[in-house]
């Protein structure tokens, strides 16, 4: 039986950095990547909660208009698209869905299933379409993701995600690192079944 892969989007399929040149021009910063050590970006961006939702609204679906993947994302996935179910789950509120499929069509990348949860809680969608591994950037979905719901997850390591991980979230540098971690996952699975 396939195997149904779960991939969140923002930091895990399009590059980390996609946000930094935004804010830096938007809000007259002067950030680095290397800055962001926490997934909550209101107070390197010096906005209120109120602040950050509204300079979201408005730049959102710019950001993601034009996102860029992350590197070797595209030839490790479009390479799984024939091994595996792939679903894509994010955090990205529901209104951004046709700017997000819009984006998956020009970066001509197939997917099973493509849904905006609106919330950094994942389990729920998790659970519902049965996925078997999780593709994350952000450190606390990626613990709470592999120990509520029993199933591996893939931790690409960022800045904002250094915390220790429990010894099911494999932390990982980029895409080649990540399909070589799927591997031995998958292996592992398949003999101690």
């Amino acid at each position: 039986m396939r195997k149904r892969f779960g991939i969140d989007i923002d930091g895990t399929l399009t590059c980390p950095t996609t946000f930094v040149p935004f804010i830096n021009k938007t809000l007259n910063k002067n950030i680095t990547f290397d800055d962001i050590t926490q997934y909550d970006l209101t107070p390197l961006m010096g906005l209120d909660e109120e602040g950050f939702w509204k300079w979201m609204d408005e730049m959102e679906p710019i950001i993601y208009k034009d996102a860029p993947l992350a590197k070797g994302a595209k030839g490790i996935v479009q390479k799984w698209k024939n091994q595996f179910d792939l679903f894509f789950i994010s955090a990205r509120r529901n209104h951004l869905y046709e700017v997000t499929n819009n984006w998956f069509s020009k970066q001509e990348i197939n997917y099973d299933h493509l849904e905006l949860i609106g919330t950094h809680n994942k389990i729920a969608a998790v659970k519902k379409h049965g996925i078997d591994l999780f593709f994350e950037d952000k450190h606390d979905n990626a613990c709470d993701i592999s120990e509520e719901c029993g199933i591996p997850v893939i931790l690409f390591d960022t800045p904002y995600n250094r915390e220790p991980v429990p010894s099911n979230v494999y932390r990982v540098s980029d895409w080649l690192e990540a399909d070589h971690k799927v591997q031995s996952i998958l292996e592992n699975m398949s003999v101690t079944r």
